[in-house]
């Protein structure tokens, strides 16, 4: 069966699970910008976590004064110096102009052991509209972000350890990308990604890359992003072994995603859930999670009824609309004074620290040619408008999950913003070929080096990891005895490894 009859069903199936009243699942997304130094991965808009107000005409961003651009070619700072320290791993950085008008940044980090037989790992941190700067200096690059917010130190628990990872800005306009800034919806984002990467891996010095195992990993907005570029690249790999269109098959292996906004409906009622009873301490008062749960159950215009609308064939409008009531009735109330990514924190929490001086005073060293910014609204607003945030993910993630691609989802129990609760509702959700396997595994204790670090399941090629102690950007926090990153180079390093997660 075709991948886009598989697709057809899939959504038939949820419109039908979407309209039954036994979908009060739970959970939510990966959001915000409240105004703390970790600023987050969403912005705050008219007050509002995640706010949105309604369809507008997309914004189309002004383009940068700049040296000429390449349409079709890289320009590229190689060993720069910044970050990677390690003796004799090469580095890269600069741009990929997929047109005369738009240029996505990159920043390579060859493999620190046997670079030449390493997989490729793509980096994408979420927003929609944030930097993948993020997770580079705040979670998993090879040198991370030092507290003055001016230095920076070697991560040992990178993951260009044992893997050639590409941290990539997107969409056009998000952290030093610039140019004009059209994209408004996840598929749209995947196209130009999968342009980006056919001009990246036809290039000279990067080409070795096309034949290695090619693996995507995300958070955030990921939820959403993940699932669909991994289709979109499966799909356009089926259209050129047809001679349906011309280009680079992408060896795709892997998709990861951490603390993902998948599937609204199953996941926002784990906001109630997690706010009410989670690992740690209440979030809010009864009452305000009793008005919460009205905001959800309240026929016609409550936060449920307005994501079936959406879902249901709804108008960018309609999306829109639900993204801004849900948001501003269920999502943010129920955080009440804690911080959205770090409940163990009172908002705003210092850490992970503020990286916007440390890339000013590096940006000329690795060929960016704009002001770093964290995210871009301009981009929030396009994606805000189209409602993309309300649109489910989970027929393109069931598809990647059935066409053998090793899957693993992962979710710090810290996390409010994209709590645990929601993240398993949408998890218990999933109807793919190893749901049933999945669904009748018991939760198993995650050990590193013997630690404690969580609990996880596996079924066939998908598994999934909670994180204890961990925040929305897991690789960023330690817990116990265990190193900052520690448990999440583990089951990294195993999911590269295509072996399910297993205890050390």
């Amino acid at each position: 069966m075709s991948r886009s009859a598989i697709k057809r069903r899939c959504i038939a199936r949820r419109k039908q699970e979407l309209l039954s009243s036994a979908m009060l699942l739970s959970w939510l997304v990966s959001l915000t910008a409240v105004s703390s130094a970790f600023a987050g991965q969403v912005p705050t808009r008219n007050g509002v976590v995640g706010g949105a107000g309604g369809a507008s005409a997309t914004v189309t961003g002004q383009i940068i004064k700049s040296p000429a651009t390449t349409p079709g070619k890289l320009r590229v700072v190689e060993n720069s110096g910044v970050c990677e320290t390690t003796p004799g791993v090469f580095q890269a950085s600069g741009y990929g102009d997929i047109s005369f008008n738009k240029s996505i940044f990159f920043w390579y980090f060859e493999a620190r052991h046997s670079p030449t037989t390493a997989p490729l790992s793509l980096w994408f941190n979420g927003g929609p509209g944030s930097s993948s700067m993020i997770g580079l200096f705040q979670e998993l690059g090879p040198c991370r972000i030092n507290n003055d917010s001016s230095s920076v130190s070697l991560n040992p628990y990178s993951w260009n350890t044992n893997a050639n990872v590409l941290f990539i800005d997107q969409p056009v306009g998000v952290g030093f990308s610039y140019g004009t800034e059209t994209v408004g919806t996840s598929e749209e984002a995947a196209a130009d990604v999968w342009t980006f990467l056919q001009i990246f891996l036809q290039d000279s010095r990067f080409s070795h890359l096309a034949a290695q195992d090619l693996a995507l990993w995300t958070e955030s907005y990921g939820g959403h992003y993940g699932p669909t570029f991994a289709a979109y690249f499966l799909t356009q790999n089926a259209a050129i072994s047809e001679h349906k269109v011309k280009g680079l098959t992408l060896n795709l292996k892997t998709l990861g995603i951490g603390d993902g906004l998948t599937d609204p409906i199953s996941q926002y009622p784990g906001y109630i859930t997690y706010a009410a009873n989670n690992p740690y301490h209440p979030l809010v008062t009864p009452d305000v999670v009793a008005a919460a749960n009205e905001a959800w159950n309240k026929p016609v215009t409550g936060c449920k009824a307005q994501i079936i609308a959406c879902n249901n064939g709804g108008s960018n409008d309609v999306c829109s609309s639900a993204q801004d009531f849900c948001n501003n009735y269920i999502l943010g109330p129920l955080a009440g004074n804690y911080d959205v990514y770090y409940v163990l924190a009172e908002n705003p929490d210092p850490y992970p620290p503020d990286l916007t001086s440390y890339l000013a005073s590096i940006q000329k060293k690795v060929g960016a040619q704009v002001t770093w910014q964290e995210t871009n609204f301009d981009v929030y607003e396009n994606f805000a408008a189209t409602g993309d945030w309300m649109r489910t993910s989970l027929p393109d993630l069931e598809f990647v999950i059935n066409s053998g691609v090793r899957v693993t989802i992962y979710d710090g129990d810290a996390d409010y913003i994209l709590n645990f609760n929601g993240v398993e509702a949408m998890i218990a959700s999933l109807q793919t070929k190893f749901s049933a396997q999945f669904d009748k595994q018991e939760f198993a204790p995650y050990k590193v080096n013997g630690m404690l670090a969580g609990q996880f399941k596996n079924a066939g090629s998908f598994s999934y990891v909670r994180i204890y102690g961990a925040g929305h950007e897991v690789p960023a926090y330690k817990n116990g005895t265990l190193a900052t990153g520690q448990a999440a180079f583990q089951f990294f390093s195993q999911t590269m490894a295509h072996q399910p997660l297993t205890s050390t």
